[in-house]
């Protein structure tokens, strides 16, 4: 008989601890080896058990005690495979779990077969994110393609600019109007206006609104 996959369990919850201990000791291809109520306790259980699995609550002795123990546990140990049981299921908590190195992310409430199943895949090396995790992780990988790019892009612009130019995008940035603009520059109308012109060709952009938003969202504001 192959040896059975080794879980590890930490909620703060006495009961659903419980639970899922009777539930995954009745598999023939897993066991318990350990339980915690807290992140510290779950990062010392951790170091000193053999395991394969860990199934993490997110918020126990405090609301993301599950993402420091599973950082902490995978800077001791990287190939630890974390499995997050949670409650909570915004955009920012999955990402943010994800983000310190979980293998799954899985809201409380499911089926006993389709936890199990979600067990057995991730100690296989294929885990099946829920629809909605895994289309939020791909939609945060695509951003972030997409503003590497955006970001090489304008490193490649900016290192273009005139010094000018560099100080009317700062004054953009800060909401000025291009009456405004020439005022504090000393200026006419027309020549801010001509200025810009040659800022939206270098950026490649339509109008200076564009290269404001563009700016605010790679946040490099401070590079001007």
């Amino acid at each position: 008989m192959e040896r059975k996959i080794r879980v590890l369990i930490a909620d703060d919850f006495v009961y659903l601890r419980e639970d899922l201990t009777e539930l995954i000791n009745k598999q023939e291809d897993m066991e318990v080896v350990g339980t915690a109520e807290s992140g510290s306790e779950i990062i010392e259980l951790a170091e000193k058990t053999d395991h394969d699995i860990i199934l993490m609550d997110i918020e126990m002795e405090q609301t993301n005690a599950g993402i420091l123990a599973a950082e902490a546990i995978r800077d001791d140990n990287p190939d630890s495979m974390i499995i997050f049981l949670t409650a909570h299921e915004t955009k920012e908590m999955i990402l943010t779990a994800m983000g310190a190195g979980a293998v799954d992310y899985v809201v409380k409430g499911l089926d006993d077969e389709v936890l199990l199943t979600h067990i057995r895949s991730a100690y296989e090396g294929n885990p099946i994110m829920q629809s909605r995790v895994r289309d939020t992780v791909m939609q945060e990988y695509e951003r972030l393609q997409k503003s590497e790019r955006s970001l090489l892009f304008f490193i490649h612009c900016i290192s273009n600019l005139t010094g000018a130019e560099r100080e009317l995008v700062k004054l953009l940035l800060q909401g000025c109007k291009v009456s405004e603009i020439a005022d504090i520059r000393k200026v006419e109308n027309s020549t801010v206006k001509t200025q810009i012109k040659s800022l939206l060709r270098k950026f490649g952009c339509a109008r200076s609104k564009e290269v404001v938003s563009l700016i605010e969202e790679l946040k490099i504001g401070h590079l001007f």
